[in-house]
């Protein structure tokens, strides 16, 4: 049987990583761009693999969750972190990149493939005539999906599974709270999944709620880029949004307190600010309610007033954004495909990958399952133990609220150890790096994953 076709529409950072693994491999590509010939609002090149916003690809070192992945890129082979490494500008711990080098390098790689093909087009339905042809199709057009190809992939997943705007709410480390001051219990003691309840709870006293109501109000908030609307859905309103409603709104909304009693006074509280678990293994939780455009330095120092998270830890700050994705767990099947339509695949943040890192492992690991296939083998899912593992299980667990996650240890299971808080990401480290070359070692896939780099 001959090798199929594949067609890989969006020239980011999951579609040129996806296409020149393929290409890598022997396997013919095409990949459409609508770029230099019709630009989004975020873009200002032509270049291939732009990085709209920053330029930092974030932490570098090894006991961090992004530092891992990009480990296991490197390991991997990686065109994106080649470039990425080839470009790097001092940024202290972290990576960071001459964005137009790192594009330029980018492009002349995919320009320098044989078995690449590039056309310039907008393809703005999974019926395009140019798409006929191709056994196989892979969908990275990334958060800022063209609007005809955001409605036709809705209509292929349902509407229901397939979103518009994202609203994501900061994420806490669980070991960082003041357990003498937060409580669990559920409102008027109902589901009670956890002892005590499923939710953990951050009480204030009226003084308390007056002093972060009055911060939330006088914030600095992130400046909206030209091509981002202010337009806030009512089920998502930035909490500072919905202080400027008047004093008592959040007690009305995301803070009442009816239902909790806090155990410090026998007392119903004057507002509450409750924590949702953000993983199965319950290590990071999620601020309910709270998302937010404040700056990053903003929220830490506001969200540090509410009792109980005083020397919080942050995985993740909350944001308010445009971005086009899907319920992975339930509109792709574990391979990535369409449940609807199996030759349909998704790559990059368009699954539910959050960051310019985990967008482009996502394109690494579908070129790699989808060469092993052709190959007439199955690559094993990499354990959830390391980075990449991780965070492919996060596109397949089913949640009430599927939300966009980048590489953290909250999606790791759970350490099977006690430890000292200082040494709990040393050892999610050196076990995920261990299960990563266990996984390797099994896989026996060294020519699979390490192929000739010449064209």
């Amino acid at each position: 049987m001959s090798p199929k076709r594949y067609a890989v529409v969006g020239g980011g950072l999951a579609g040129c990583e996806c296409a020149l693994r393929l290409a890598r491999a022997g396997l013919a590509v095409t990949l459409f761009e609508q770029k230099p010939g019709h630009m989004s609002a975020a873009h200002v090149s032509g270049q291939l693999a732009e990085l709209v916003c920053s330029n930092s690809l974030r932490s570098d070192e090894p006991v961090s969750g992004i530092g891992l992945l990009k480990a296991e890129m490197r390991a991997l082979g990686s065109d994106f972190m080649a470039a990425a490494d080839a470009h790097r500008v001092p940024a202290g711990k972290a990576l960071a990149v001459d964005r137009e080098a790192f594009a330029a390098d980018m492009t002349r790689r995919v320009a320098a493939a044989e078995r690449i093909q590039r056309v310039e087009a907008r393809i703005a339905s999974l019926e395009d005539p140019r798409l006929q042809g191709h056994e196989v199709i892979i969908i990275a057009s990334g958060p800022m999906t063209d609007d005809s190809l955001s409605a036709a992939l809705a209509e292929a997943v349902g509407a229901q599974h397939c979103y518009f705007y994202d609203a994501i709410a900061p994420i806490v480390w669980t070991h960082s709270l003041d357990m003498s001051v937060v409580f669990r219990a559920s409102r008027y003691g109902q589901e009670k999944g956890e002892e005590g309840g499923d939710y953990l709870n951050c009480p204030f006293e009226r003084d308390e709620y007056e002093a972060f109501y009055e911060a939330l109000l006088a914030a600095e908030k992130v400046t909206p880029h030209g091509f981002e609307k202010e337009k806030h859905f009512e089920g998502c309103m930035p909490i500072e949004a919905l202080a400027q409603r008047g004093p008592r709104t959040l007690t009305f909304g995301p803070l009442k307190p009816v239902g909790f009693v806090d155990p410090r006074s026998g007392r119903r509280p004057w507002a509450v600010l409750q924590l949702r678990a953000e993983s199965s293994n319950g290590e990071a939780c999620n601020l309910v309610g709270c998302q937010t455009k404040l700056t990053y330095a903003e929220q830490a120092r506001i969200f540090r007033m509410v009792p109980g998270l005083e020397r919080a830890e942050f995985a993740r700050f909350g944001s308010m954004h445009r971005n086009t994705y899907v319920n992975a767990p339930e509109a792709l099947t574990p391979e990535l495909s369409l449940r609807t339509r199996p030759h349909v695949y998704l790559a990059g943040q368009i699954t539910g990958v959050e960051g310019y890192v985990e967008s482009a492992a996502c394109g690494l690991w579908l070129a790699l399952s989808l060469i092993a296939r052709e190959q007439g083998r199955e690559l094993p899912q990499p354990p959830a133990e390391c980075a990449l593992g991780a965070l492919l299980q996060h596109l397949r667990t089913p949640v009430k609220h599927f939300q966009p996650s980048n590489a953290h240890f909250g999606l790791m299971p759970e350490l099977g150890e006690k430890a000292r808080k200082k040494d709990r990401k040393a050892l999610y480290a050196q076990r995920a790096q261990a299960a990563f070359a266990r996984w390797r070692e099994a896989a026996g896939a060294a020519a699979l994953l390490f192929p000739d780099a010449a064209f």
